[in-house]
C-alpha cells in the first residue's frame, strides 16, 4: 500500500514538475517566430551533429570530445578513421542498423557515437544491440582466430534523461561489465558512455574542465548570439565557425532547415504526449491519492487520540497513587501523634484505661509503650 501510494504520488509530482518547467517554455516558444534566424545551428539535429562531428575535416573535434569523455579511463585517441554507418546483419533475416557515426582509432578500437533526441522505451537494449555489430565484424572466418577482440565504445549523447526521478542526476554514465562478487570490472573492452545533457546545469562561470566546456557548448550552441568570451580555445573556435548558420552553403542550409523542422516536430510531439500522459495519470490517480491521504490523516488522528487517552489514563493512575501515598502518610503521621501522646500520658502516671479512652489504643498496645 505504501509503495503504491508513493508511485502514484510520484506520477503526480512529475506532472507538476513538468508543467512548472516546460509549459512556460512552450508558451514562450509559441509566441516566438520558430523561423527566426539563429546565429548557430542546433547540434541535436541530425544535420548539426554530423556537421560538427561527422566530417573528415572536423574529426579533430570528435577526437577532442571523446578524449574528454575517456579521460577517467586514461584513454587518449590520436586518430580516427570514419567507417560506413550502415550495418547489415549476419543473415538476410537479421535486422540492419544505421549508426550516426562509426569510427576506428589508431589501435583498431571501435567507436559508435550516437546522438539521441527522444527517449525510447528500450533505449538501453537498443544501445546494447548496436554494440554487437562492431563485435561481430571482428570475427575472422576461415582463419585460426583466437577470439581476441578490440575494445568497443558506444557513446550516446542524449537530449533526455534516463530517469527523471534519479536524485543523483548524473551527467555522464560510464558502464562496463561488472563482477558483483569481486566488486571489480569483469571485462573492460565493452564500454558504454551515456551523456545526459539535460542534467548539465552549470553556468559559464562554473565551468571547470574541458568536458564542462564541451557540454556547455553542446547544450547552448543554438542559443548563443555570439561566441562566449570564456570559450575561445582553438577547438571551440572551429566548432563555432562550422556551426555558424551563415557559413553554410545553400544545400546545407536547406538540409539543416529540414532537419531542424523534424527535430522541432518531434520535440513538440513528445512534450505534448508526455503532458497528456501526465495529465491523464493525474486525473486517474489524484482522487485516489486524496482519498488515501484522508484515510491516512484519519488513522493518524485516531492514533493520536488513542495516545492522548492512554496518556490521560496514565495521569489518572499516577494521581490515584499519589492520593494513596498521601493518605498512607497522613495515617502514619496520625498514628505517630497518638503513640507520642500515649507515651506522654503514661509517663505522667495516667491510668491505662484513661489513656485508652483518649487515644483509642488497646491495653496491650499501651503496655508495650516505653
Amino acid at each position: 500500500m505504501q509503495t503504491d501510494f508513493r508511485q502514484k504520488q510520484n506520477i503526480v509530482n512529475r506532472f507538476s514538475y513538468f508543467c512548472k518547467h516546460n509549459l512556460n517554455g512552450m508558451k514562450k516558444s509559441q509566441k516566438k517566430n520558430p523561423d527566426a534566424p539563429k546565429i548557430f545551428i542546433n547540434p541535436f539535429t541530425d544535420f548539426g551533429f554530423k556537421k560538427i562531428f561527422g566530417e573528415e575535416p572536423n574529426k579533430d573535434l570528435l577526437i577532442d570530445f571523446l578524449n574528454q569523455l575517456l579521460l577517467e579511463q586514461n584513454i587518449q585517441i590520436k586518430d580516427l578513421t570514419y567507417k560506413k554507418t550502415d550495418h547489415l546483419g549476419q543473415t538476410t533475416l537479421d535486422r540492419s542498423v544505421v549508426f550516426d557515426l562509426y569510427c576506428d582509432n589508431e589501435k583498431g578500437e571501435k567507436f559508435i557515437v550516437e546522438m539521441q533526441k527522444a527517449k525510447q522505451k528500450f533505449f538501453k537494449d537498443r544501445t546494447l544491440f548496436y554494440s554487437t555489430f562492431p563485435i561481430q565484424e571482428q570475427s575472422q572466418i576461415g582463419k585460426d582466430w583466437d577470439y581476441q577482440l578490440k575494445a568497443v565504445y558506444a557513446v550516446a549523447v542524449l537530449d533526455f534523461t534516463f530517469d527523471d526521478d534519479d536524485q543523483l542526476k548524473p551527467i555522464v554514465n560510464r558502464v562496463q561489465l561488472f563482477d558483483k562478487t569481486t566488486q571489480k570490472v569483469f571485462y573492460d573492452k565493452l564500454n558504454y558512455i551515456f551523456v545526459q545533457i539535460p542534467n548539465f546545469d552549470k553556468t559559464i562561470d562554473q565551468l571547470e574542465t574541458r568536458l564542462d566546456q564541451w557540454l556547455y557548448v553542446l547544450k547552448n550552441l543554438d542559443r548563443f548570439d555570439r561566441i562566449p568570451e570564456k570559450i575561445k580555445d582553438k577547438i571551440f573556435q572551429k566548432v563555432f565557425k562550422i556551426a555558424e548558420f551563415h557559413n553554410l552553403n545553400p544545400t546545407d542550409r536547406q538540409a539543416y532547415e529540414d532537419s531542424l523542422k523534424y527535430y522541432r516536430d518531434l520535440k513538440n510531439s513528445l512534450d505534448t504526449a508526455e503532458l497528456d500522459g501526465f495529465a491523464k495519470a493525474e486525473q486517474h490517480f489524484l482522487p485516489q491519492l486524496e482519498e488515501e491521504r484522508r484515510q491516512k490523516e484519519e488513522a493518524k488522528q485516531r492514533e493520536e487520540e488513542a495516545k492522548q487517552r492512554e496518556e490521560e489514563a496514565k495521569q489518572r493512575e499516577e494521581k490515584a497513587k499519589q492520593r494513596e501515598e498521601e493518605e498512607r502518610r497522613q495515617k502514619e503521621d496520625a498514628r505517630k501523634k497518638i503513640l507520642d501522646l500515649a507515651k506522654f500520658l503514661k509517663r505522667m502516671g495516667v491510668s491505662t484505661d484513661q489513656i485508652s479512652q483518649k487515644t483509642g489504643l488497646s491495653a496491650s498496645e499501651i503496655s508495650c509503650l516505653e
